[in-house]
């Protein structure tokens, strides 16, 4: 692939990799993704930021077969989508070192076993001086690992952000149009890998706009040629505002419980909140990370297997609490046929959650009338809530 110039002496140099379908064997990509990797020459110095994931290495050598000379390699980030290709690079370019801050040297040593001497640290407002081309290194920890770091190109007012701001998506130029089309596939990608850090990444965009961006150049998915829509995207996503949306993550075995959830939608909708249900045997999982980026409650449906909630409601359950989303209200329902515990399994994998309990409906078999008045008394406690905390 030819490197793709961005501006007078930056260019990208990265990969796209349009059949890629899952990442780190959980998320799916249905557009695929990209590994971007940018070159700055300066009058004196020429700097690669990042590499590629190692299935792609040869791509971004074939991009670097007419660069003669590496000075500096900055590493934003030690995962492997992001650095894997850097011993390669590093054995080509011998006089190159490694830029990046001292967690990440770490890293590098363990994950890649680069030499400590082929490594150079740098601090938060540091700068490198290209000749003319002057990068300014921002540590921008959590997004989303402990060592993350931004760089910007002052010259060119150019935001190289890491993983902040990125999209799992395939594109052939540099820039995508669609404005919507890149803002969803972000907001994917914030919901999956770094809505579990976004305190930190408030602050960081706190940070961030006290810098001149005229463009932005994320290390996964199209650049931004209007900083202003992606990041009034992030400001929100990371804001305390939850929409007037309950998520409804279930699994069905003999129909009960896709009967409660049925009921239960349909009284929400009745009552003026948005409902998003998702059954867990075919859901995608992203979809579901996305819906929970604002939604204001969720509630868990599930049958009673073995004495216990179905696998699949566990597993979503342990996510959701894991990806720690801005939730205010949660709730369970579902069916049993003689006993169990499926409610304190669910509840036990939801700790972590800031959420309000409004309660469980359990029905023994195939609710009956009595168990759907239930269901309606807690579309009723739902939409209290909303009302009364300001979001329907």
């Amino acid at each position: 692939m030819e490197p793709r110039k961005i501006t007078e002496g930056v260019f990208w140099v990265g990969a796209v990799d349009w059949d890629r379908r899952l990442f780190d064997s959980l998320i799916p990509l249905p557009d695929g993704t990209s590994y971007n990797a940018y070159l700055i020459k300066g009058s004196s110095k020429t700097a690669l930021l990042d590499t590629v994931d190692p299935t792609k290495t040869d791509v971004l050598m074939s991009a670097l077969r007419g660069v003669e000379r590496i000075d500096y390699v900055v590493v934003h980030h030690a995962e492997q989508d992001h650095s894997g290709s850097l011993p390669v690079v590093l054995q080509k370019y011998p006089e190159a070192k490694a830029v990046c801050n001292p967690k990440c040297k770490e890293f590098l040593m363990d994950l890649l076993h680069i030499p400590e001497d082929r490594i150079v640290t740098v601090a938060d407002g540091e700068t490198l001086d290209l000749g003319g081309k002057t990068l300014e290194f921002i540590f921008t920890p959590w997004v989303h690992w402990p060592e993350t770091v931004s760089t910007f190109l002052r010259e060119e007012g150019i935001l190289f952000s890491c993983d902040l701001f990125g999209s799992h998506l395939s594109f052939p130029g540099l820039y995508i149009d669609d404005e919507q089309r890149v803002c969803d596939a972000a907001k994917r990608y914030y919901a999956e890998v770094m809505m579990p850090f976004r305190a930190m990444i408030k602050k960081h965009l706190e940070k961030l706009s006290t810098y001149p961006v005229k463009i932005i150049a994320p290390s996964h998915g199209p650049l931004y040629k209007d900083p202003s829509c992606i990041i009034g995207s992030h400001l929100d996503w990371v804001s305390d505002r939850v929409s007037n949306t309950v998520i409804m993550p279930y699994s069905t075995m003999h129909g009960s419980t896709e009967m409660m959830v049925d009921h239960l939608a349909g009284r929400l909708y009745e009552k003026g909140v948005k409902v998003e249900r998702f059954n867990l045997a075919y859901a995608d999982t992203g979809r579901i990370t996305m819906a929970l980026v604002d939604a204001a409650a969720v509630v868990f449906g599930s049958p009673t297997v073995l004495g216990g909630a179905h696998p699949h409601v566990i597993s979503a359950a342990f996510l959701i609490n894991a990806l720690r989303p801005k939730i205010r209200y949660s709730a369970i329902i579902g069916s049993y046929g003689w006993a169990g515990k499926m409610a304190e399994q669910v509840t036990a994998n939801i700790g972590g959650l800031k959420a309000e309990s409004l309660g469980t409906v359990l029905v023994k078999g195939r609710p009956r009338q009595d168990d759907f008045k239930k269901l309606d008394e807690l579309a009723d406690a739902i939409a209290a809530k909303h009302k009364d905390n300001g979001i329907i």
